[in-house]
């Protein structure tokens, strides 16, 4: 898939949005929802989407909505500081295939980083339940609160 291509309303995180499939929420509003990574790098993996823009990536993206997409992140980000206390946090972004993007629907990774913890591959492994993620987001929210 390269950089230019048509918005798939039936991708995954589409999908969420609409309440289709279901997600771990740590933050919503009218324009944006972050929700844990079911496939989670690391304790308090967090993706930021926003739930208007049809942005396939980072290149198309309209600029009032990767406004609020930072601002979101940041305070994701925050939060996920605050509560979980990492060594460091990595904030990604994928466009395009060829560069480790999986679902074509512009999002951002806040990914918590612990000294002596391997941080797992990018969408590896099997995904994680709703029950092991729901106390970690829940620690996310009151940080968010």
């Amino acid at each position: 898939m390269s950089l230019e291509n048509q918005y798939d309303s039936d991708n995954i995180f589409a999908k969420i949005i609409r309440g289709e499939l279901p997600s771990v929420k740590v933050l919503e509003t009218e324009k944006i929802l972050a929700f844990m990574d079911v496939f989670p790098q690391s304790k308090g993996h967090c993706l930021i989407i926003h739930k208007t823009s049809e942005a396939v990536n980072f290149l198309d993206v309209e600029p009032q909505a990767l406004s609020e997409l930072m601002e979101a992140t940041q305070k994701v980000a925050r939060a996920v500081n605050d509560s979980l206390k990492p060594d460091g946090i990595r904030i990604l972004q994928f466009s395009g295939a060829r560069a480790g993007q999986t679902v074509f629907h512009l999002h951002f990774h806040v990914l918590p980083v612990y000294e002596g913890v391997v941080v797992a591959a990018h969408a590896s492994g099997k995904p994680a339940d709703a029950e092991s993620l729901e106390p970690i987001a829940a620690d996310i929210r009151a940080a968010l609160s």
